[in-house]
């Protein structure tokens, strides 16, 4: 792709941050499986559905730009994902606390992605005046730093970092 605009740049970005979405929409699903804190478990199924949230407007989105949201591989998500499995669901525990600390951080690591992608949308959209995008991206990015500051205080205020100590 050639990039020789704003729009095509935030075209690109729409894409890749639907993949991401999509990609990790399943492995935290299986994160709140496999957590035993049931605060956690909890917070990561929540979290799966807001991600599921994010699709929808990401498509919605891309309806409006007459875009594909599905032409495009986040090879970045592909990575957090597949580390995601190996450190937390892979992995041997001898510890429930110890495995629930180590979800919360790869869950952080994803979350973190789509805060830099909605972040750089909501810019781009702001910038491009497009009112009714950067509103769908505002929302989403208010959701998303929820529900990373929820996660935060999952492990430190509400023991799993104490307790896996």
């Amino acid at each position: 792709m050639t990039f020789n605009t704003l729009h095509d740049v935030y075209h690109d970005q729409i894409q890749d941050l639907h993949s991401a979405c999509v990609q990790s929409m399943e492995v935290t699903t299986e994160l709140g499986r496999a957590a035993t804190n049931k605060e956690l478990s909890e917070a990561l199924i929540a979290g799966s559905n807001g991600i599921a949230e994010g699709i929808e407007a990401l498509k919605s989105i891309s309806a409006a730009h007459d875009l594909n949201p599905a032409g495009e591989h986040c090879k970045g998500m592909e990575g957090l994902v597949k580390e995601a499995r190996a450190h937390a669901l892979q992995a041997d525990f001898g510890d429930d606390d110890v495995r629930d600390a180590v979800i919360i951080t790869q869950y952080q690591r994803m979350v973190h992605y789509a805060l830099a992608g909605y972040g750089s949308l909501l810019a781009f959209a702001n910038r491009l005046e497009l009112t009714d995008d950067a509103a769908k991206l505002q929302k989403q990015l208010d959701e998303t730093y929820d529900g990373d500051r929820h996660m935060t205080q999952i492990a430190t205020k509400g023991g799993i970092n104490k307790a896996a100590a």
